[in-house]
């Protein structure tokens, strides 16, 4: 029999082990199932490459819970250790500075960051739940079978063993403290959580119960070219427990200059009032490594959900270190790369489709536009303009204009459906353009395109008619009826048809309103800045043409009422403009 101590200042490691791993204590069981899935791993390149005989039973890795010993056993039929082996890997810990490093996590981040994967701690993990730890281990080759015995102090047994197959049994001996990892439940959930993507069969077994827990291969370990549009489904709400089917998927697999794979979802959305931030889960050759890793994809696109494996990123990769990492920049620009394809592609190999997604994706590829200039000039040909009709074009063939050109929009479109009927009358299309997104992005088409200028269709009526002269009555009456000075009053001839009277007001000073009002609500601040509004009469309208047959005083009480109509197609009156109104209505009905 050989006894030592392990060869590492023990006294020291072995509390900061308990200590500094307790928040993420449940992650020894993926470090030792991770470990198991290695040496079966190891076994099986071996075999095929001649240098050991093929595996006669399945290989599988079994977690054995026993409550009645108070033991927990991972069990492998993977390469297995010979006592040289045994000796090098688990008696002798290769840590570099590993004093130094100690001491760097007491401080208030050691305990949330953790220390598995930084020196090779991942089979001591086991000592965050147990009081003596046992290995049996049989190597491929015809060495003697070794047991190893272990307490937390780090003094250490190792004789000859009975074991007789292949493989590795780890036998936890649980301490008294730690006696919730002998639950059967816990357990399972724990390895569903960290190993249900691992490629061998992984059981959960407690007496005559026995459940396999991993059934399926993740699709991200496959070619996108073997995996149907229902497993990436499937696959999604297992991994995210969503009833509903995602919008549409990308499926990553890069080997240079990058190493990594994965699958990211743009998930359905009920409506405007859902949450919409989605979820990246982070694994380690299908080991499960950390929920919400929002570094790895740009805020924009933060409604994605999905899994990606890094085998380059550390196996305990902490927040500082994503925010920091020259490699997770370089990954989420690929990525960002292979949406912006995707959505490309989307749109030149179904535009009606695509079409019906637009409404949920496009405030995050506006928004994209915005904030990424790379990803911009990737993705704009895949950004649509819906017209009031409900159909859609692309943006390019609208901005695309060889002279200066006016592209009308709606920021309401009931609200200014008498301006939207005119424009519609004349040929003239008109956009629907009504969330704070769609305000800023317009100004950034704008201001890639000196050319073209979006006016709300409020703001201008240059393409529905010529403007005209009034007789001076006229344009009394209505000075008189608005109280308006006369720069603030025009004429047109915008047909028989088109309303009796617009209001107009000017696109730049309304932009500055709404982005005035926008950073008040964001202050905390209330008030709006008026905005002055101009009035157009049109000449052709019957009404305004049988102003001239009327009295003064009954002509003033109509004209008075068109200003009013004007002002109710443009805008929610206040409180004096309402009652101001309700009179005139009574007066109106008094010249009947």
């Amino acid at each position: 029999m050989k006894k030592g101590g392990i060869s590492v200042q023990t006294d020291n490691i072995f509390p900061v082990i308990k200590k500094w791993l307790y928040s993420d204590k449940e992650i020894f069981l993926r470090e030792l199932v991770s470990n198991a899935c290695d040496a079966i791993t190891r076994h099986k390149r071996l075999a095929s490459l001649s240098e050991a005989e093929e595996s006669n039973d399945p290989y599988c890795i079994k977690v054995v819970v026993d409550k009645v010993a108070k033991t927990l056993t991972v069990s492998d039929n993977g390469i297995g250790m010979t006592e040289e082996e045994l000796d090098k890997y688990i008696n002798n810990m290769a840590i570099s500075g590993a004093l130094e490093f100690i001491s760097k996590y007491e401080g208030e981040d050691g305990g949330a960051s953790g220390i598995i994967g930084h020196f090779g701690l991942g089979f001591y993990s086991a000592f965050m739940v147990s009081d003596n730890v046992e290995i049996d281990t049989k190597s491929y080759t015809c060495a003697d079978a070794v047991h190893w015995d272990c307490k937390e102090d780090g003094n250490y047994e190792m004789e000859p063993s009975d074991k007789e197959g292949r493989g590795s049994d780890i036998v936890l001996h649980i301490s008294e403290k730690e006696l919730e990892y002998l639950d059967f439940a816990k357990i399972k959930s724990i390895l569903q959580k960290y190993c249900s993507y691992m490629p061998y069969s992984i059981y959960c077994v407690e007496n005559d119960k026995e459940e396999l827990i991993n059934t399926d291969l993740p699709v991200w370990q496959k070619s996108p070219t073997e995996v149907t549009e229902d497993e990436y489904n499937k696959q999604y709400r297992a991994l995210f427990a969503d009833y509903r089917d995602p919008l549409f998927c990308v499926h990553i697999n890069a080997d240079y200059p990058l190493n990594f794979k994965g699958v990211l979802y743009f998930p359905s959305q009920r409506n405007n009032f859902e949450p919409k931030e989605g979820v990246i889960k982070l694994f380690y050759n299908s080991v499960f490594v950390a929920d919400n890793i929002k570094e790895v994809v740009p805020d924009y696109l933060s409604c994605l959900s999905g899994a990606l494996d890094c085998p380059e990123l550390p196996l305990n990769v902490s927040r500082s270190y994503l925010q920091d990492d020259s490699y997770v920049r370089k990954l989420s620009a690929h990525i960002v790369k292979k949406i912006a394809d995707k959505l490309c592609k989307l749109k030149n190999d179904d535009f009606d489709k695509y079409s019906k997604l637009w409404g949920t994706i496009k405030p995050y590829l506006e928004y994209g536009c915005i904030k990424d200039q790379k990803f911009s000039d990737r993705i704009k040909s895949a950004i649509l303009f819906e017209k009031t009709d409900n159909s859609f074009t692309d943006m390019e063939s609208v901005v695309s204009a060889d002279e200066n050109s006016r592209i009308y929009y709606t920021t309401d479109p009931i609200a200014q459906s008498c301006y939207i009927e005119m424009f519609s009358s004349k040929g003239i299309p008109v956009y629907v353009f009504d969330t704070v997104v769609d305000a800023q992005f317009i100004s950034f088409v704008e201001s890639k395109n000196e050319k073209i200028k979006f006016m709300r269709v409020d703001a201008s009526i240059e393409d529905l008619g010529d403007d005209s002269e009034a007789n001076e009555n006229l344009k009394n009456l209505f000075v008189k009826a608005t109280n308006k000075t006369e720069d603030k009053i025009s004429f047109a001839s915008l047909g028989q048809e088109g309303a009796a009277a617009l209001l107009k007001i000017s696109e730049e000073e309304r932009r500055f309103s709404d982005m005035m009002r926008m950073y008040s609500v964001m202050n905390g601040e209330g008030g709006t800045m008026a905005t002055e509004e101009s009035l157009v009469i049109n000449v052709d309208n019957e009404a305004v043409k049988k102003l001239a047959e009327l009295s003064e005083a009954k002509a003033l009480v109509l004209a008075k009422n068109i200003y009013y109509m004007a002002l109710v197609a443009n805008r929610q009156l206040n409180k004096e403009e309402l009652n101001d109104m309700l009179n005139n209505i009574k007066e109106v009905y008094s010249l009947i």
